[in-house]
């Protein structure tokens, strides 16, 4: 048996370690090495982890608005499960030092291998956090629809942003928490319409239904659990977020009657970004009325030839306008759909 020198455990109180040392001719699988000190700039913001009752489903909701210095980039949800094999995240949050709390909350509840993560789509907001789990998470496959793979080459027609030009904006607004180090970690696996497994006896079913806020949109839904994953075809309690080339309206509300269609099935819903809602149909209905009234009052305008500035200033957005994100958003969703109704008109 390894037994350590009375340096050694000096070396280690010295040092606050806390581990139990071990022989270094048999290291720990990466998977369970844990680093004391935050490898990344350290996250300052309330990080409160939430649970799905009675079933080992968590998640943690990010805050709303534009990420930025005030909210660290911490505004989208991301979600993990734990089985009897090991663990599957859904989304990373949008830093690399949000994937490490991340990763941190997982160790929390339990020291199974991460074994795969489900990226719901390719935005900034939900992948930056992959670098954490690839440096000190057993760099778990990434699994993510195959139109993602085009957004690491810098092209906007592949996820709605162009990759790369984001980075660079994000190490400005998010400074230190995304940096110089920071990288886009590409899927390590991709599929096209659905993609199933299983995991320690649960089953993960993997559905696209983009081009919806973005071309790869995807939903995780764990059946056994009764538990949808919605990614950023949901949104609770706040404005979704339209203002994308890529996105498409239509597609959008067909995936949210798709999702409807799973009410017998599904009890909780965790959207992309927002609340957890008790009744999991108001996050389909709630989202699904803010597109179709954002195109309506849109619509109307163009065929009016109403100016869009004026179109927007005489439209009722009392419904909305108390929403978080509305301030951020709600202009720049409705000038987005405006020009997509022009496009329509003079087809």
């Amino acid at each position: 048996m390894y037994r350590a020198t009375p340096t050694l455990r000096l070396i280690a109180l010295v040092l606050g370690c806390t581990a139990t040392l071990v022989n270094a001719a048999s290291p720990l699988p990466k998977s369970l090495v844990t680093v004391q000190a935050p490898p990344y700039a350290a996250v300052t913001l309330p990080f409160k982890l939430h649970k799905i009752p009675d079933v080992p489903v968590y998640y943690v909701v990010g805050l709303s608005g534009v990420p930025d210095s005030v909210n660290q980039g911490h505004t989208s949800n991301a979600g993990f499960v734990v089985t009897d094999e090991g663990v599957v995240v859904f989304d990373a949050l949008g830093t690399p030092a949000l994937g490490y709390r991340l990763l941190e909350r997982i160790r929390e509840v339990t020291d199974k291998p991460v074994k795969r993560i489900v990226v719901s789509h390719y935005h900034a907001d939900h992948i930056y956090g992959l670098q954490a789990f690839k440096d000190y998470g057993g760099a778990p496959p990434v699994l993510a629809q195959r139109g993602t793979l085009g957004y690491t080459s810098g092209s906007v027609a592949s996820q709605g942003e162009d990759g790369e030009r984001r980075l660079e904006q994000r190490r400005q607004a998010l400074f230190p928490w995304v940096d110089e180090k920071t990288v886009i970690v590409a899927p390590d696996q991709v599929f096209d319409k659905e993609f199933c497994f299983q995991l320690g006896g649960v089953r993960f079913e993997i559905k696209h239904l983009g081009p919806a806020h973005a071309p790869g949109d995807s939903i995780m839904l764990v059946k056994k659990y009764g538990v949808l994953f919605g990614g950023d075809v949901l949104y609770g309690g706040r404005v979704p977020f339209l203002d994308s080339p890529e996105t498409d309206i239509d597609r959008w509300l067909k995936g949210l009657d798709y999702i409807a269609r799973l009410k017998a099935t599904v009890r909780y819903i965790i959207p992309g970004h927002g609340v957890l809602s008790k009744n999991p149909q108001e996050v389909v209905v709630a989202t699904r009325d803010y597109l179709l009234f954002v195109r309506q009052a849109m619509a109307a305008a163009v065929r009016n030839f109403v100016p869009f500035d004026e179109a927007y200033r005489n439209t009722d957005w009392s419904k909305y306008a108390k929403l978080p994100a509305f301030e951020a958003s709600n202009r720049g969703n409705a000038y987005r759909i405006y020009l997509e109704e022009e496009s329509r008109l003079l087809q």
